[in-house]
């Protein structure tokens, strides 16, 4: 069956638009309710987290509401990173987390996503269950079994301590001096306290919420104010978060912006190191091939994965691994968290960097991106690319072409009528040339 309401990631969209409203959100929570207490001897607690949107106040309410009319009790953390809802409903013991958030969108998007009670994405079986009740009449629990409702007051201190517990006890930030920005995001407080902690001298930006500012000019994609930032302080590095915190992008003291292909070779490399076994990571189609180079020098296999964290975790869990991530600044390292957590993440990058006692340009100085140069086709309505034997013979000549020294990927939008050529090449004119040809193809579909 195909899901009606879930993507990738959750449910998402524009407020106050199907299905981003309070009345649905109000459906939503009773259904996921009746699915929980379906399976369960007990009564269910689920966590409830989101970010800063002045919507959440709203989707919180609605789903509070909907979880309690279905017999289920609600623990309400306020603002809290996605990564910390994870954390959270897994270290208590609850049955479900949700967080009310839609990342790194502006903030007239909102959305509600789920983890299992090891804070782990759900698969799609469950998603289904969950579409399968809201397509039901709902069936109100009598009062005495109604849900209650309260505030878990030390959430964010309890993720604050579990983010410093996934580094070793010998890291020590003293020296450094770190500008943090939280996107006016999820960790606007606690970002900067974790890092503070650790011994760092902490220049906050993006930590300044005021229900519509997230994402706006801070943060993970907007990172010139990052660089602005540590090059204004003389920072040695700057961490910038996206909405929800799930999302790093790093800044050295030069101004150097590293994006997570070369953060995931860092992490990698930094394993071996230590000697620990690295049979694997998990990237993307989207994943810089200089990488993936990079990490076959070092005797580290790259397996790709379609785009979306939720797929990365997927291939890592298939097969046993630990590290994983996404171009983008989603990175996962599974034996520090179940889920991908920009905070854990930069503390990782830290760790390496002080264990190997060398800047972070040197710890990838064998690591030279690929260009890459992607082109959009619009296709006429109903028409098949893949039937196009034109493209078809133009891909294999351009592969052929490229060899070991770039690579072509093709594939069509899931939300528009548009084909995404993309080519990487060691030289951005050979890049350039080679997706003109294969867009020129392409058009004919």
């Amino acid at each position: 069956m195909k899901r009606k309401y879930f993507g990738t990631d959750g449910i998402r969209g524009t407020v106050g638009q199907f299905p981003i409203t309070a009345d649905f959100a109000l459906r939503l929570g009773h259904a996921v309710g009746r699915v929980l207490v379906a399976a369960s001897k007990r009564r269910p607690t689920v966590l409830i987290g989101k970010d800063t949107r002045i919507s959440g106040y709203m989707m919180e309410s609605a789903l509070e509401a909907g979880f309690a009319s279905a017999g289920v009790s609600v623990l309400l953390t306020g603002p809290l990173p996605t990564p910390g809802v994870a954390y959270l409903t897994r270290a208590l013991r609850l049955d479900l987390g949700v967080v009310i958030s839609a990342s790194h969108n502006a903030f007239p998007d909102n959305g509600i996503k789920f983890f299992s009670e090891r804070g782990e994405k759900l698969p799609d079986a469950w998603e289904l269950a969950v579409e399968q009740a809201l397509a039901e009449e709902p069936t109100w629990v009598d009062s005495a079994q109604l849900g209650r409702a309260r505030r878990l007051s030390d959430a964010q201190g309890r993720y604050v301590e579990f983010c410093k517990s996934t580094v070793s006890g010998e890291l020590n930030l003293k020296s450094l001096k770190l500008v943090v920005d939280a996107a006016n995001g999820a960790a606007y407080q606690v970002a900067p306290a974790v890092f503070h902690e650790l011994g760092a001298e902490v220049i906050s930006i993006g930590c300044a919420p005021n229900g519509t500012n997230i994402n706006a000019g801070f943060g993970a994609t907007s990172p010139q104010a990052l660089v602005a930032a540590v090059a204004e302080h003389s920072a040695d590095f700057g961490i910038a978060l996206d909405g929800d915190a799930d999302r790093l992008q790093l800044v050295d003291a030069q101004g150097r912006l590293y994006n997570g292909d070369e953060l995931l070779y860092v992490l990698a490399q930094d394993r071996l190191m230590k000697g620990e076994a690295v049979p694997g990571v998990v990237g993307t189609l989207m994943t810089n091939m200089a990488v993936e180079l990079a990490l076959a020098d070092i005797g580290v296999e790259l397996v790709r994965a379609k785009v979306g964290d939720r797929y990365v975790l997927e291939a890592l869990a298939q097969r046993g691994w630990n590290l994983g991530g996404e171009s983008s600044g989603h990175l996962l390292a599974l034996d520090r968290h179940s889920t991908g957590d920009g905070i854990v993440s930069a503390l990782q990058v830290l760790q390496a960097v002080q264990h190997r006692g060398l800047t972070l340009s040197r710890l990838l100085e064998s690591v030279t991106l690929f260009p890459q140069t992607m082109i959009n086709v619009r296709l006429r309505e109903g028409a098949d690319w893949r039937a196009n034997l034109r493209l078809s013979d133009e891909i294999s000549q351009v592969e052929s072409l490229l060899g070991r020294d770039g690579r072509v990927l093709i594939r069509a939008s899931g939300t528009e009528p548009v084909l995404r050529v993309m080519v990487e090449a060691r030289r951005a004119e050979q890049a350039q040339s080679c997706a003109q040809r294969l867009a020129d193809c392409a058009a004919t579909s």
